[in-house]
């Protein structure tokens, strides 16, 4: 498995993660605390979705896409800065070497997907596990 392919599945298991932490804060809603505790949750979302816009632009930084189109879909106006802020991410990731899929957890990611696909989701079995299939 690529390096890109292994950053495309760090972001669906980010997007994972992500979403469980959405939900529960969703649960607390009523729930009597402090407001640095709101806070604090409310950041670690914001922590979460900022760490999983790195590892997509990751994938796709590994993946080939230009800065200049990565730039634009961050809405930022410099692409030398925005490919000079993810050199390192990228140099590191390029390095990795080829894994097994299931060390990576995509079987994991295909089975919490389908726990939790709703009728408006994309009609998939296996999205992670196709990925695979796909390159």
């Amino acid at each position: 498995m690529n390096p890109e392919i292994q950053a495309r599945i760090a972001a669906a298991r980010a997007a994972r993660d992500l979403s469980d932490l959405a939900r529960q804060a969703v649960g607390t809603t009523a729930e009597t605390t402090s407001a640095t505790e709101r806070i604090q949750r409310a950041r670690q979302l914001r922590q979460m979705v900022n760490g999983y816009v790195d590892r997509v632009v990751l994938a796709e930084a590994l993946a080939g896409a230009d800065w200049q189109e990565i730039t634009e879909a961050l809405n930022r106006r410099d692409p030398t800065t925005v490919e000079e802020e993810y050199a390192d991410a990228v140099a590191e990731w390029s390095a990795f070497s080829e894994v097994d899929a299931e060390d990576e957890g995509v079987q994991d990611l295909d089975d919490w997907y389908a726990r939790h696909r709703e009728d408006h989701d994309p009609d998939l079995e296996k999205p992670v596990a196709d990925l695979l299939n796909r390159h």
